[in-house]
């Protein structure tokens, strides 16, 4: 379990005045994501990111899980016309209506990539070869936005019909999902995530 010491040095990229925020960087961000649910929800979220601080999603994180029956593809996939008009008068999420069409629409496509491959994890982390690529910047300019592997990854999408999901948003959905561990190196949670890779 992540140590709970606020002393501890984290990403600069970390407002420490939101104890939300802290929380999602101690407990969540990096950590390698093989649950399709999970999958499918930080692709949710990420997508409705763009053009947005990924704060503003975090905020909504509870009003998308109630929005979006708890992220359940199945579900989500089968929202009709009059569903996603109703999502567009819910103020606990983004009311974008192309994000909103494009959710329900990703939700069709990560079915039909998981009946390809078995599941969407499956799929999602052959862009990486199967294991978490460890990065380490040492200061905020040294973050990237994109990489080699998320423009693979939004091309694949793209060709899918996947929406709302260019190479930005992937790069930081492999972020948040631990196929890339962009901790900094001075960040205590680096090496904890690190040291589960060798226990898989």
């Amino acid at each position: 379990m992540p140590t709970k010491n606020k002393a501890l040095c984290r990403c600069p990229w970390v407002d420490m005045t939101k104890p939300d925020y802290v929380a999602y960087h101690d407990n969540e961000w990096g950590v390698p994501v093989y649950d399709d649910r999970i999958l499918f929800e930080f692709l949710t979220l990420e997508s409705a990111q763009a053009g947005l601080s990924w704060y503003t999603v975090l905020r909504k994180r509870e009003g998308y899980r109630l929005a979006f029956e708890n992220f359940d593809p199945e579900k989500v996939a089968r929202f009709d016309q009059a569903k996603m008009e109703a999502l567009m008068l819910n103020p606990a999420i983004i009311r974008n209506r192309l994000k909103i069409h494009a959710a329900v629409n990703n939700a069709r496509k990560f079915l039909e990539v998981q009946a390809e491959f078995g599941s969407f994890s499956n799929y999602i982390w052959r862009f990486v070869d199967g294991k978490p690529k460890a990065n380490g910047p040492e200061s905020m300019e040294d973050y990237a936005a994109t990489s080699k592997e998320s423009d693979a990854l939004s091309k694949d999408l793209k060709k899918r019909g996947f929406k709302f999901l260019g190479s930005t948003v992937c790069y930081a959905h492999m972020q948040a999902t631990g196929m890339v561990n962009d901790h900094s190196w001075d960040c205590f949670r680096r090496k904890e995530i690190i040291a589960t890779y060798r226990k898989r």
